[in-house]
C-alpha cells in the first residue's frame, strides 16, 4: 500500500506541476485529491521560478508552514464511524460493500485510535522535502551557515514537523545553528489564538460579502443520499443522522491519503464525487479563513519585525521559521491577500477564482524571500511563494514577483493599523 500510495503522490505533484496556472475547475480534473481542501497532501511543486532582478541576492527568508499529513485531529470522527458500523453489522444493515468497508475499518482501528491528530510518516517527508527544496533554490542564503529560529505550537504533530525541517536543513549544511522552540512565550508568533498564550488578544470576526448573496448558489446535496444507500441497506435505528452519518463518511474518505490507507472504502465514495461537490465546500472554507483573518495580526507582525530586525542589522538571522495550522495559515493568507484572497468578491461563483481551500493543505507553507541589492540597507526587495509558486501581495509592483520591501511593509503596517484603529 505504501508503494502505491507514493506512485500516486509522484504522479499528482507531476500534474500539479502542470496544471498550477490553470482556472480551478481545470486544475480539478488534473489532480482530483485537491477537492479535498485542507485535507490535500502537499505536492512538492518543481515550477520554475523567476530570476531576480539583476544585482540583488537572496539573503533572508521569513517561512510560516501548517503541520503536515497526519491522522484526524480528534478522536470523534474513528468513535463515530466505529459505534455506528458496529450497530449496523450488529443488525444486520449494512450491504456487501457496506460490510468490506466495516472488516477494514475494524481492522484498522486499532491504528486510527493509536495515531489521533499525530503526524504521519508522509507528513514528516512533506517537511522533509519543503526544507530540501528550500534550500537548493535559495544556497545563497544558508550556503556560509547562520542562525536560524524555528518556532512551533505545542501541538505534537507541529513540533514533529518542525524537527523534520530543521534536521533536513542541517542535513543540507551541517553549519547551519538553529534553535528549535516550541513555547507560550512564542506563541503570538505562531498560534495566537491558542488558549495558553499569555497575551490575550480580541479581534472581530467578519463575514465576507459573498454570504449575502449565498441563497443563489445552487448546491447539489444529492451525494449523502448516495452514500448512505451504498453503505446500509436502512439507517433506522442507528445513532447519527443522515446528514451526520454521511459527513463523517466524507471526512473519512478525504483523510485516507495522508495516513496510508487509500482504497478502504471501496466505492462508497468516489474522487469525481468529491469533485463535483468542490465548488460548494470551497465557499464554507472561505467564509471561516475570511471570517478569522484578524486574528492572525500577530503573526503578520512577527514576520514584519523580524525581517525588520535582520535587514536593520540587529538580528542575524538567515531565516525565521514557524509551524503551526490551517487555522492560521488560512486566515493569515487572506490577511496578507495573497494571490487575490482578500478581494472579498460579492458573487459566490467568484470566491473559487480567488481562494481554493486547498492552498490550506497538509504541509501548506507562505516563504518571504528578502533581496538586497547594491544602493545601500533599504535597497531590499521581497517575493511570496504559497506552497512553493509565486504569487501576488495586494501591492504595486513593476517587477512581479518582486515588491520593493518598503512598500509591502507600509501596506501591511496600514492595514494592521486601520483594523486596530
Amino acid at each position: 500500500m505504501r508503494k502505491i500510495l507514493f506512485s500516486l503522490l509522484l504522479a499528482l505533484a507531476t500534474l500539479a506541476a502542470l496544471a498550477q496556472t490553470l482556472p480551478p475547475l481545470e486544475q480539478l480534473k488534473a489532480d482530483p485529491w485537491k477537492a479535498f481542501g485542507n485535507d490535500y497532501p502537499y505536492q512538492d511543486q518543481n515550477a520554475g521560478l523567476t530570476k531576480a532582478p539583476k544585482g540583488y541576492k537572496a539573503f533572508y527568508i521569513s517561512h510560516y508552514a501548517r503541520h503536515g499529513s497526519r491522522y484526524y485531529w480528534n478522536d470523534q470522527l474513528y468513535k463515530d464511524l466505529d459505534t455506528l458500523m458496529t450497530a449496523a453489522h450488529d443488525k444486520h444493515l449494512l450491504t456487501a460493500e457496506g460490510e468490506a468497508f466495516y472488516a477494514r475499518f475494524m481492522a484498522a482501528k486499532p491504528e486510527l485510535m493509536t495515531g489521533i491528530s499525530e503526524l504521519t510518516q508522509l507528513g514528516w517527508e512533506q517537511h522533509q522535502g519543503i526544507a530540501r527544496t528550500m534550500y537548493n533554490r535559495f544556497p545563497e542564503v544558508f550556503r556560509k551557515g547562520g542562525n536560524i529560529l524555528a518556532i512551533s505550537s505545542l501541538s505534537g504533530r507541529c513540533v514533529m514537523s518542525m524537527s523534520a525541517f530543521c534536521q533536513e536543513l542541517v542535513q543540507c549544511n551541517p553549519k547551519l545553528e538553529i534553535r528549535e522552540q516550541s513555547s507560550r512565550f512564542t506563541l503570538d508568533g505562531v498560534v495566537p489564538t491558542d488558549s495558553q498564550n499569555p497575551v490575550k488578544h480580541t479581534y472581530t470576526k467578519v463575514k465576507p460579502r459573498y454570504e449575502a448573496n449565498r441563497a443563489s448558489f445552487r448546491s447539489d446535496n444529492s451525494l449523502q443520499g448516495k452514500i448512505i444507500a451504498r453503505v446500509f441497506t436502512s439507517t433506522e435505528g442507528l445513532p447519527g443522522n443522515v446528514n451526520r452519518i454521511a459527513g463523517n463518511l466524507i471526512n473519512l474518505y478525504t483523510s485516507l491519503p495522508n495516513i496510508d490507507h487509500v482504497g478502504m472504502m471501496g466505492n462508497i465514495i468516489t474522487d469525481q464525487e468529491i469533485v463535483d461537490r468542490w465548488e460548494s465546500s470551497n465557499l464554507g472554507a472561505y467564509s471561516w479563513v475570511f471570517g478569522d483573518q484578524y486574528g492572525m495580526i500577530p503573526i503578520l507582525e512577527d514576520i514584519l519585525g523580524k525581517a525588520e530586525a535582520v535587514i536593520g542589522g540587529s538580528s542575524d538571522r538567515v531565516a525565521d521559521l514557524r509551524f503551526g495550522h490551517d487555522s492560521c495559515i488560512g486566515p493569515l493568507t487572506v490577511l496578507m491577500g495573497l494571490g487575490g484572497a482578500d478581494r472579498d468578491p460579492e458573487d459566490p461563483y467568484e470566491v473559487k477564482n480567488i481562494y481554493q481551500n486547498w492552498e490550506t493543505c497538509k504541509a501548506s507553507n507562505i516563504q518571504l524571500v528578502f533581496y538586497r541589492g547594491k544602493k545601500g540597507p533599504d535597497d531590499v526587495l521581497v517575493k511570496c511563494l504559497l506552497n512553493g509558486a509565486e504569487t501576488t501581495l495586494p501591492v504595486a509592483t513593476d517587477c512581479f514577483p518582486y515588491y520593493k520591501w518598503s512598500d509591502v511593509r507600509d501596506f501591511y503596517r496600514a492595514r494592521i493599523a486601520a483594523h486596530k484603529q
